[in-house]
């Protein structure tokens, strides 16, 4: 079997540790925009593991990321029974408007620090702002997981990793090729 080269940014490559530029409005509809949303998802769609993607793990540093609508099923472990997966959810711009007091200590890894994995404490529901695909804003009220995989993307838009929060760094074996 031949190896391919992960397209996924790993650890230690400048542009996960930079702050992500906002994209313009009018610039959403360009091919270059659409064309790195649509490689977004076909690159998060064939990680087993992965329920998001922030823009700068493709080395692009701009505000977009994007939740797997594996995140929005309850039991993670049956989703092959799922006959449909909800949509992606792309998220341009986003703007953390609301976090409960209350937080959650869940296991998090990274798509870009693969073989990794730790305990990092979130809110339990934030709500953000932000604009879709399409350049509509929309606002969304998250929970649980959702909740916490947007937290972990906002902080890539911000050059943070979740190594940077967790107090406990394991490894553990990646099935990733």
């Amino acid at each position: 079997m031949k190896a391919t080269k992960d397209p996924i940014v790993q650890n230690g490559e400048e542009v996960l540790r930079q702050t992500a530029a906002p994209i313009a409005k009018k610039d959403i509809a360009s091919r270059a925009v659409r064309g790195l949303i649509a490689r977004m998802k076909k690159v998060l769609n064939k990680e087993p593991h992965g329920v998001g993607l922030a823009a700068c793990q493709l080395g692009v540093p701009l505000q977009l990321f994007i939740i797997s609508g594996r995140a929005f099923v309850a039991d993670h472990k049956n989703q092959k029974q799922e006959k449909k997966l909800p949509p992606d959810l792309v998220v341009i711009n986003p703007e953390l408007v609301r976090s409960s007091k209350k937080q959650k200590e869940m296991s998090e890894g990274c798509l870009s620090v693969r073989g990794k994995y730790g305990s990092v404490v979130r809110f339990e529901k934030v709500t953000i702002r932000a604009l879709d695909e399409s350049g509509k804003p929309f606002v969304y009220n998250a929970s649980g997981l959702p909740a916490h995989v947007i937290q972990h993307e906002l902080d890539h838009l911000r050059g943070q990793l979740f190594i940077d929060k967790t107090k406990k760094l394991e490894e553990w074996e990646d099935d990733h090729e």
